[in-house]
């Protein structure tokens, strides 16, 4: 898969509350550009907590689940679109399937 944009993780991860997340991001990333996934059900069996919602995204637990990725998945033409990153009371306080 292609994943646009990785920017969004670095500025994440370079924010010093957030500095725990580099490593789990950067690995979320490797796998992400490793992957073909073809359909959600794909990620569901690589990644078991990850939630499939409408639109084409996907919502990852990172850090053990201290924070929350939202991407938008383009299963056709393998395109990964990273939407959001954040805490969980961030997650809260948007609308994931518009984000």
């Amino acid at each position: 898969m292609r994943v646009i944009t990785k920017r969004t993780l670095r500025e994440f991860w370079s924010l010093p509350d957030y500095a725990d997340s580099e490593q789990p991001l950067k690995a979320w990333h490797r796998e992400a550009e490793q992957a073909t996934w073809s359909d959600p059900h794909e990620i569901k069996a690589q990644y078991h907590t990850a939630s499939i919602l409408k639109n084409n995204r996907v919502v990852f637990n990172i850090a053990g689940n201290k924070y929350r990725l939202v991407v938008k998945i383009n299963y056709k033409y393998r395109v990964v679109y990273v939407r959001f990153v954040g805490t969980h009371k961030q997650y809260d306080a948007i609308d994931v399937e518009s984000v």
